[in-house]
This record gives C-alpha cells, sequence and structure tokens, in this order.
C-alpha cells in the first residue's frame, strides 16, 4: 500500500471516529506492528519510542504475547470473573500478589485502564469516613472520571473538581522535597485524609524523578497519620524503571498498588492490589461485565512473567543506559534541549525557547519531524515542552543509538527552520 491508502485511512478516521478520543501528535496510521516497530500503509518502518504511551510494553508481536493471546482466544470460557471462576485471572491475581510477597494479605481488582483502577483505588479509600485526599501538582491520575477529578495536570479540564483535594508541589531536588514534606507534615496535622495518591516518577506531568528518600518521607508520613499511600504506577510500572515497580527504588510498599498500561502488553487491562481488609469491603461494589476476561489476563500474566525475570531487568538497566548516555551527548551538542532526565526506560527532553520558536512549539515541531524521519514519541508536561520517550522494554542498544541520532536530526532541523510549519500545525498533540 502506499502513502495515498494512508490519507484514505485519516479520511475515515476522520468521519468515523469522535474527537473525545484523540490526542494526535502526526499522521500516523499503524497498519501492523513488528517488534520496536511500527508499519505504516506504505510499508514504512517507524521505531517506536512511545510503545503507545508505554502500554506496549514487550513491543509488538511479542511471541509469549502472542501465544497466550491465541491460546486464550481457542479456549476462552467466560467473558470475565465478574459471575464465574476464571483460571487466567485467579492466576494473574496470584502472579501479582507474589510481586509483591509483603507477608500483608492482599487482593486483586481488576479493570480496563489506569483510568478506570485509579477511580476504584478513590473509591476504596474514601468509602469509610475520611473523605480528604492529596495529589500533585501535574498529576495524571485519569483521563474522566473520580482519577481526573484528584489530578493536577494543566491539560484536564476537570482536573482538581474533587470536593476533598489538596494539592502539593512534585519535587524536583532535595530542598524541594524537603519543603513538600514539611507542607506534607502541615496539612496531615490539620485534617483527616483517606489517602495520598502519588506517581512515584511524574510522568505527564513532565517526567520528573524525585530525589532519593521523597517516597520514603511520604511513606512514612501516611503511616504515622492513618493515610492510605496509594502508588500510581499506570506508566512508571511493569519493569520500566529497572525494577518490577517503580516505588521500590526508595524502599517502600504502598498500602495501594495501581497498574495499567504495560501490564496488558497492548490490551486493555489494569488492577488494584490492596490489603485484604480494604480490597473485600465492597461486594459487588464495582462490576464490569468483562472484569479479568480471559484474553487480557492470559496477555498480561505473560507481560508479569517476564517481567518478574532479572533478565528483563539487566536488560533495561542496559539499554536504558545506552540511551540516556547518547541523551546526554545530545544534550549537551543541541543548545535546545535543556535537560534529560528519567530513569531505566521513561526518559524525558525538556526543550526551551528560541526567537523562533516557544518550547511548546518545538516539541510540537520535533515531534512531527521526527515522525517524518521515520521516530515516534509524545511529548509531556504542564508546558507541552517535554519529549516522552518510554520505548518497548526489547529495545535493542543499536535501535536505542539509531532512535537518538533520528531525534537529534530532527532537533537539527526544528533548529534550522527545515520543517514544514503548515503541515505540522494539524497535529496538535496536548
Amino acid at each position: 500500500m502506499s502513502d495515498q491508502s494512508r490519507d484514505i485511512w485519516l479520511s475515515r478516521d476522520r468521519a468515523a471516529i469522535g474527537e473525545p478520543g484523540k490526542l494526535r501528535f502526526h499522521p500516523m496510521v499503524a497498519l501492523r506492528g513488528e517488534g520496536p516497530y511500527l508499519i505504516e500503509p506504505s510499508g514504512r518502518r517507524i521505531l517506536d519510542f512511545s510503545a503507545g504511551w508505554g502500554a506496549a510494553s514487550l513491543g509488538y508481536a511479542h511471541h509469549a504475547v502472542v501465544d497466550a493471546v491465541s491460546h486464550s482466544v481457542r479456549t476462552t470460557a467466560g467473558v470475565g470473573s465478574l459471575s464465574l471462576v476464571s483460571p487466567p485471572a485467579v492466576l494473574l491475581a496470584e502472579a501479582l500478589l507474589d510481586s509483591i510477597a509483603d507477608g500483608v494479605d492482599r487482593r486483586v481488582w481488576f479493570g480496563h485502564s489506569g483510568t478506570d483502577a485509579c477511580d476504584m483505588a478513590l473509591r476504596l479509600a474514601t468509602r469509610a469516613s475520611r473523605k480528604g485526599v492529596i495529589s500533585f501538582k501535574g498529576s495524571y491520575h485519569g483521563g474522566f472520571g473520580g482519577g481526573m477529578d484528584i489530578s493536577g495536570h494543566a491539560a484536564l479540564a476537570g482536573a482538581g473538581s474533587h470536593a476533598s483535594l489538596t494539592q502539593l508541589d512534585y519535587p524536583r531536588d532535595a530542598a524541594a522535597a524537603a519543603a513538600v514534606l514539611d507542607s506534607l507534615d502541615q496539612v496531615l496535622a490539620a485534617g483527616t485524609f483517606a489517602a495520598l495518591f502519588v506517581e512515584p516518577i511524574l510522568s505527564d506531568g513532565g517526567l520528573i524523578v524525585p530525589p532519593e528518600g521523597f517516597l520514603a518521607g511520604v511513606a512514612e508520613r501516611c503511616s504515622k497519620h492513618g493515610t492510605l499511600l496509594v502508588a500510581d504506577e499506570v506508566k512508571v510500572g511493569m519493569g520500566r524503571t529497572g525494577k518490577k515497580y517503580a516505588h521500590q527504588w526508595d524502599g517502600i510498599v504502598p498500602d495501594l498498588l495501581v497498574l495499567g498500561k504495560g501490564l496488558g502488553g497492548g490490551l486493555p487491562i489494569s488492577a488494584v492490589i490492596g490489603p485484604a481488609d480494604l480490597m473485600d469491603t465492597m461486594p459487588s461494589g464495582a462490576m464490569l461485565t468483562t472484569l479479568g476476561n480471559p484474553v487480557a489476563a492470559s496477555a498480561a500474566l505473560a507481560v508479569v512473567t517476564a517481567i518478574r525475570s532479572d533478565e528483563v531487568a539487566r536488560h533495561v538497566e542496559r539499554v536504558g543506559g545506552v540511551l540516556r548516555q547518547r541523551l546526554d551527548e545530545m544534550a549537551a551538542r543541541c543548545p535546545l534541549v535543556r535537560e534529560v532526565r528519567g530513569r531505566g526506560m521513561i526518559l524525558g527532553v525538556e526543550l526551551g525557547a528560541s526567537e523562533r520558536h516557544s518550547s511548546a512549539d518545538h516539541a510540537r515541531l520535533i515531534c512531527y519531524r521526527a515522525w517524518e524521519l521515520g521516530l515516534l514519541f509524545y511529548y509531556v508536561g504542564a508546558e507541552s515542552k517535554v519529549l516522552e520517550l518510554t520505548p518497548p522494554l526489547v529495545l535493542s542498544e543499536g535501535e536505542a543509538e539509531r532512535g537518538v541520532s533520528l531525534l537529534e536530526q530532527a532537533i537539527a532541523d526544528v533548529a534550522a527552520g527545515r520543517v514544514d510549519a503548515a503541515a505540522a500545525a494539524a497535529w496538535s498533540g496536548w
């Protein structure tokens, strides 16, 4: 097929699919995928440094996921675990519980997305007398519902609308962390809060990694005041940082752990993991017909099985290290790059402004130009100026180096004014 076929698909997409479910950065039409590549109708292979916002954790058409899904589709019984016992859901729940294994009796609730899982965690936490919730500015806990209500991301129209919400700054350095922890002491002492929601790395808020010890300080204060600590690892969990879960970098275990995106390897499934005395308090209180469905659960079990091996952690550490080194070297050569930050295979490149464009315009044009060159990623942050790189965990060292080379070329082309701004204008992203 040719680029004409892509144009046809773009036209059909505009005519058939509504705008509320679209966040488009370039006219990418994905016909199929293979490893870390997406393939357009023309046959052009695009190196995907987004992995579908991190959802395609093992890349595309990974043999373990393909085998698990194929077997489940051929043999599936029932549509989920709502009204019958579904072995794939039980096996997945057991594997997730085993991945924490802190001696606490825990249970799992399955949903379809990070949004419904965050909403479920909020409902669980606030069902008793305490209704207050703490979250962070710039946070993203869902695209609608309760998760959106407690978010702090500027691009979400309903963010911050929860009736009993207090929001704190998310710290970038040790001094800021100390100030935030002092504020948290005051906030917790002044009222009764049901839960504190935190992303171990502030993802859509700009790829901010908190200083060492911050999460441990938050956990200590929540425990002291009887406030549930909820770790939203929808994007940063499932091996992406080089550990099974990002909260492990600070040696803590949250009361509630929220998972999504990469859990299903591209299929829609999410999970909330928490103590049994809390998880068993809402009989039939959060029902989804296809909750824990066997196809998505089988895919997720394949992902969990792969990620809990030390081999994946070593691979993420090695290739993520190569990616970070090449990005740091690129930053030293590119005046538009202000900072590179992140951990493992979730990295952010913050851009500055110039006489020609704002930092947000730079992000939009670089993202578009990179797609033209054969590299796909998106941008995030309150000011839409951070390029987010979350490639599939199967990325090779050579692919990491090639991707950074394409990114540097895209940045150079934008800096030199070689990008068609009018063509890019139709794809505004955030």
